[in-house]
């Protein structure tokens, strides 16, 4: 009779093994990324979520293609680990591109294990993260690789507006990876080490000649400063991670669920409102910082800013009242005196279609002058770019308050929350100026002949006109007789003003008409 032979392994034995190697990285290369202040994927993962919450899928997970060389390159996990999770005891699904295996670049198994993941969320209605680090797709593995993308993108398109996607960039993100990222909600990148592009620098310089750097052409700064592309600029992979679990604090789990209510504590209340009394300057021109305004109104003064490099004229982000997440949108008079640009419209349009996607009601703190004026904008599509915030403030069902502390001119004030674009509460500060356009304007245009008669005069007269216009027409009284402002308020009221609106209006329901979508002007 056959003994059993001692050096066999047990079943459990084989699988402690299996999970030894499934997790494996050797001291050399965790040195080298640690040297280069980066984790690894599987660190990244264990830094970010509660501890002890992973749960691993596909972790014996193996690419299939044996040829180019790839049959001698077969790592469990096929370049990207994938799971479950939580933050904060709340569920997420995750998923992070491991680049100590072929620079993470993508293949067809790898491609499944996100699409699962992503699946998996979308049917259990909890947020999707991406951990990014990803040399775009793997050429060993041709049009397989390239399919790999499509499913993430469809994926990435059928789950907007659905669940909650956070994208991290750790590294350089080329090609097809690059694109999954923009297609989700919040994309943040990381100083001086994540970059963005579609091609990288040595193929711009043989295509075109132009001589760019990493960061120049994609940089973190570039894409939080210039491009838009991305939302959040962390110092380092600590902070990134700060800003995920920061970000998800504020965010339902899915679109049919209410945003997480925090307890407020009684020292939730800013100790400074009274400063708003005189936030605002008596010399209309001079500009005041809207920061000054949010964080004197909201709970403990806290204020999440998004992309608080990009469009600085307007001002996104989140915030409690009374421990309930809103969303705010507000013109900022120290950058271009808070007038409405390009780049300020496609940034407010995309941020209030999130907020009403997501169930989250709106604010919008109104000091407005108007759109930006000249012929970059007119020939750069202001028309048709400005288009997209009305439209998105039009389309969204949220709660709507909307307060204006100084200028609300034009076709701006329209935009801007107003009642005609469904604003649910408007209040206005004793400082308003609410009119189609700035007094010295309206003098101009409508006196312009008779200013020209009096020469030496015309200054004196010029002064006594427009402090009539703004007697007659720029103040919030005559609008309020007019039912477009529903009450003039004390600046240090705007709080509990707020509060007795959002408290009403936050069941709001309205019915819009069957369709398959609207056609925002993109």
């Amino acid at each position: 009779m056959e003994t059993k032979s001692k050096t066999a392994k047990t079943p459990n034995e084989r699988l402690i093994e299996k999970r030894a190697e499934a997790v494996a990285v050797s001291e050399a290369t965790l040195k080298k990324r640690h040297d280069k202040g980066t984790m690894h994927a599987r660190e990244r993962i264990a830094s970010l979520l509660d501890e002890g919450s992973f749960i691993e899928l596909d972790r014996y997970a193996v690419h299939h293609c044996d040829h180019f060389g790839l049959d001698e390159k077969k790592v469990v996990g096929d370049g990207v680990v994938t799971g479950q999770g939580k933050i904060d005891g709340r569920p997420v699904y995750i998923f992070a591109h491991d680049a100590t295996f072929l620079g993470g670049a993508l293949g067809e198994v790898f491609a499944r294990k996100v699409c699962k993941v992503m699946d998996l969320a979308k049917q259990a209605g909890c947020p999707v993260i991406g951990l990014n680090e990803s040399g775009g797709a793997r050429i060993q593995e041709g049009v397989a690789s390239l399919a790999g993308y499509a499913d993430i993108f469809y994926r990435n398109v059928n789950s907007s507006g659905v669940i909650p996607q956070i994208s991290v960039i750790y590294g350089p993100c080329a090609g097809g990876a690059v694109y999954s990222p923009a297609v989700t909600d919040f994309t943040i990148m990381v100083d001086k080490a994540s970059y963005m592009f579609i091609t990288g620098p040595e193929i711009v310089r043989t295509v075109t000649g132009e001589d760019v750097t990493f960061d120049e052409l994609g940089g973190a700064r570039v894409h939080n400063e210039k491009s838009g592309v991305a939302q959040l600029l962390a110092e380092d992979e600590e902070e990134s991670f700060w800003m995920v679990r920061k970000l998800l604090s504020y965010l339902p789990l899915n679109n049919l669920e209410p945003p997480p209510f925090v307890e407020p504590g009684q020292d939730a209340e800013p100790a400074n409102m009274i400063s708003l009394d005189s936030v605002v300057p008596h010399d209309p021109a001079k500009p005041y910082d809207m920061h000054d305004v949010i964080t004197n109104i909201f709970d403990n003064g806290d204020f999440f800013e998004i992309a608080p490099l990009y469009a600085t004229n307007l001002i996104t982000g989140f915030a409690r009242l009374h421990g309930e997440t809103v969303g705010i949108v507000a013109n900022q008079p120290k950058k271009l005196a808070g007038t409405l640009d390009i780049n300020a419209s496609i940034k407010g349009a995309r941020f209030v279609r999130f907020l009403d996607a997501f169930n989250i009601p709106l604010i919008t703190f109104v000091d407005v002058p108007g759109y930006l004026p000249g012929r970059t904008q007119e020939h750069h599509g202001i028309i048709r770019h400005g288009a997209k915030l009305l439209y998105a403030y039009c389309e969204a069902t949220v709660p709507k308050l909307t307060v204006i502390t100084r200028k609300a001119y034009g076709g701006a004030f329209d935009v801007m929350g107003s009642k005609n674009v469904g604003g649910d509460f408007n209040f206005a500060w004793p400082t308003a100026e609410i009119a189609v356009m700035g007094a010295d304007g309206a003098v101009n245009l409508l006196y312009r002949k008779e200013l020209d008669k009096l020469k030496n005069d015309a200054p004196a007269k010029h002064k006594e006109l427009v402090a009539e216009y703004r007697e007659r027409f720029a103040n919030p009284y005559v609008a309020a007789e007019l039912g477009y402002v529903d009450d003039v308020i004390m600046p240090s009221e705007t709080r509990r003003y707020l509060h007795a609106a959002l408290e009403v209006q936050k069941n709001k329901r309205i019915e819009r008409p069957k369709r398959k979508h609207g056609n925002i002007p993109l």
